[in-house]
């Protein structure tokens, strides 16, 4: 099927907008033909961090900290450019042969972490939380819990606190203990 998505459009934008049409294996493969595109250079100084333009954009910044977190962890990761038309992720992740399209909420405040949750329905289903601020583990896992109770799609959100990267996994989330396992990962 991916070469269907060839035909389609040679434009990332297009593409772009294609991974909110379609799901499982050729979401993937369509995920990986966006990261192999030749559009992608490396940020000058990085290793693995790639980009195609919007570096002048205004949050551009996050993405990059939030990038060079993950980076730490692993991953290559490819900033998405950002067509204004459409929304869009922020992020493709790769790691051992799987890329995942995930979007970036920046948590600077005390009380936004639901809120910047449900902004992300609808671009991916995944999230990375990068946490810039002292936010209560309680409340944060709280909030991650009733993101996956009331988004069926949501698969992941990957929580970014200083060096610490916490993966939460639709599952893990909607066990009963996930509240106090969270608070636990979370201020280890």
């Amino acid at each position: 099927m991916l070469e269907m998505a060839d035909v389609w459009s040679n434009d990332i934008a297009q593409l772009m907008v294609r991974l909110h049409e379609v799901s499982g294996a050729e979401y993937a493969r369509l995920a990986e033909q966006i990261a192999c595109r030749k559009e992608f250079h490396p940020i000058e100084g990085e290793t693995s961090i790639f980009f195609c333009g919007g570096d002048t954009d205004n949050d551009f910044g996050n993405l990059l900290n939030a990038a060079r977190k993950i980076v730490a962890h692993g991953f290559e990761v490819y900033i998405l450019p950002n067509p204004k038309r459409i929304r869009t992720a922020d992020f493709i992740l790769y790691k051992r042969n799987i890329y995942k399209i995930y979007d970036l909420k920046t948590i600077q405040g005390k009380s936004s972490a639901s809120n910047r949750l449900f902004e992300s329905i609808g671009q991916t289903k995944n999230v990375v939380f990068n946490v810039r601020s002292n936010y209560d583990a309680r409340q944060m896992g709280l909030d991650i819990k009733g993101y996956f109770e009331a988004f069926a799609d949501a698969r992941e959100v990957i929580v970014l606190k200083g060096k610490k990267m916490i993966s939460v996994k639709r599952n893990m989330a909607l066990s009963k203990m996930f509240p106090l396992k969270f608070r636990r990962l979370y201020e280890k």
